[in-house]
């Protein structure tokens, strides 16, 4: 699976309690062996302060449309598990390289690096 690829998925809750269906972004790399991906929870936006390791994704980002996002979204880069990738249950769209560039920035402060 490509790193940045939107997908959904049902996304463990943290405490492990359960799970619900989330769209999520791929954030492993793409030349990795085994069945394994590192995603990054997607979830709405409702106007809160965003931490230092959110990103924001607004409709009106001309790149919005290849994300298959249908709402203002916010990645959650503190947020990430390891699934088998045969638990997604579909891909949605793809983040452009500039979003990437950001997801990059924050996966970095977020592991502090």
């Amino acid at each position: 699976m490509k790193r940045g690829t939107v997908v959904l998925v049902s996304f463990p809750f943290t405490d492990l309690s359960g799970q619900k269906v989330r769209p999520a972004v791929v954030v492993s790399r793409s030349d990795r062996s085994g069945k394994d991906v590192l995603l990054a929870f997607i979830g709405s936006y409702r106007e809160q302060p965003l931490a230092p390791t959110d990103l924001l994704i607004d409709e009106s980002r001309s790149d919005f449309g290849l994300t298959g996002l249908k709402t203002r979204s916010l990645v959650k880069l503190d947020k990430v598990a390891t699934v088998e990738s045969t638990i997604v249950l579909g891909e949605l769209g793809e983040l452009s390289a500039a979003l990437l560039t950001q997801v990059d920035e924050k996966l970095r402060y977020a592991f502090e690096r």
